[in-house]
């Protein structure tokens, strides 16, 4: 009986009906199959460190060959970088802020939106703003500076300012500072909520922006305008 699939149709049909009930992978592009793999890539990168993972985990986690990887990357630095440029990107998006609303609503829907990157991206966001000379300088610490300067922008728009003056710039990058110190804060102890945490931040930014206002008209004028709640 064991002997049977060798004759007959009914073996050929059971063997049609084994491969056509088989789910066939998804032929991908190249820039598809590319995206694939950062996608992979961030999310591990997301749960540990980058010196954690290898180029054999991310061909594991998108179900892809450790050669298939090095064909498209080169290498995990190259892997790494791609990584970093499209979480930029996500975070881009995410912290756009509403057309309408007041500064100070528009601002803390930006806050929000950065500590969801924040929370989902975890230990890339410590390794990335807690590592060493590896993590801030060359290319590295290129995104890393162009993603300080995505935040800043969204900032700027959010509480309606087109060019911020040296007074006004200072005081926005110590709050920035801020923000990152305490998202690298909030990772380790949790004993704040996220909500307590956000309107902090918002108070911590009208204290700065009221000590700038001392020091600059510009600033102060500012200032009153979102104390009087007028959209930007």
């Amino acid at each position: 009986m064991g002997d049977r699939a060798v004759d007959g149709n009914e073996p050929a049909q059971a063997v049609r009906r084994s491969s056509d009930s088989r789910p066939s992978r998804r032929r991908l592009s190249v820039d598809e199959r590319r995206d694939e793999l950062i996608s992979a890539a961030l999310q591990l990168f997301s749960d540990r460190p980058p010196e954690d993972i290898s180029i054999d985990d991310v061909a594991d986690a998108a179900g892809a060959s450790r050669a298939l990887v090095y064909h498209y990357f080169g290498g995990k630095q190259e892997l790494y970088l791609a990584a970093l440029h499209s979480a930029a990107k996500q975070l881009d998006d995410l912290l756009r802020p509403p057309a309408e609303g007041k500064p100070l609503e528009r601002l803390a829907v930006s806050l929000h939106r950065y500590f969801d990157f924040v929370e989902d991206h975890a230990a890339g966001f410590v390794a990335l703003l807690r590592g060493g000379p590896a993590y801030r300088s060359g290319e590295v610490g290129e995104v890393l500076d162009g993603i300080r300067g995505l935040v800043m922008n969204h900032i700027i728009t959010s509480i309606g300012v087109e060019a911020p003056g040296p007074v006004l710039r200072i005081t926005l990058r110590s709050w920035m500072a801020s923000v990152e110190t305490a998202g690298l804060d909030w990772l380790e102890h949790r004993d704040l909520s996220r909500e307590a945490l956000e309107r902090l931040l918002v108070d911590h930014h009208v204290v700065l922006l009221d000590v700038a206002a001392r020091h600059d008209p510009d600033v102060a004028a500012l200032l009153a305008r979102i104390a009087d709640g007028d959209p930007a």
